[in-house]
């Protein structure tokens, strides 16, 4: 991840952070672009993982604000999964159990070495809520401790107006399947 962004790098994401806030109002009616923009200032060490979710195609939005800790949530909101972060398998443990034709890296570490979360299911079906995503592409999603001991992972996506949750063995890939980011600043 890159931790010391430019303050012309910190300006073009802002700006386009911006640009898409104020484009998809209908994903947090309730913020202002103001608010976050201070909340991003005072948590000036989240600007990296933005910065890198942006690079990979993740296009992050503005989902909500949690109303406890008063954190703005951000998730990858491209239309199909983030380009830059396909071809993985879902963990180092599914990485380093292929034998041949591995993957560069597995979702789950280029996840933790963004700074962000994979998406939940939950938090999956929340983003299909505002708008339809991954039509043509599929997320690994958060697999419970158990279906990895067995081997497995869970991934979805949303076909015929529907959003389905599928199982694959975890050290599978696919160039039409990425992963999805959660972060909260």
């Amino acid at each position: 991840m890159k931790n010391n962004l430019s303050a012309e790098e910190i300006g073009e994401l802002l700006q386009t952070l911006q640009t898409r806030f104020e484009q998809n109002k209908e994903r947090h009616e309730e913020l202002e672009w103001a608010a976050v923009e201070a909340r991003l200032k005072a948590n000036s060490e989240k600007l990296g993982s933005l910065y890198e979710m942006e690079r990979t195609g993740g296009e992050p939005d503005v989902v909500g604000q949690d109303p406890e800790s008063g954190e703005i949530i951000f998730y990858d909101c491209s239309k199909e999964s983030p380009a830059g972060r396909r071809s993985l398998c879902y963990d180092r443990k599914a990485l380093e159990a292929r034998k041949k034709n591995k993957p560069e890296n597995s979702a789950m570490d280029l996840a933790a070495a963004m700074g962000i979360e994979i998406l939940s299911e939950a938090e999956y079906r929340k983003l299909q809520e505002l708008g339809a995503f991954d039509l043509k592409t599929s997320s690994w999603v958060q697999t419970t401790s158990m279906i990895r001991k067995l081997g497995g992972a869970l991934f979805c996506d949303r076909r015929y107006d529907t959003v389905f949750v599928y199982h694959n063995g975890a050290d599978s890939y696919y160039a039409a399947r990425g992963f999805r980011g959660s972060l909260r600043v």
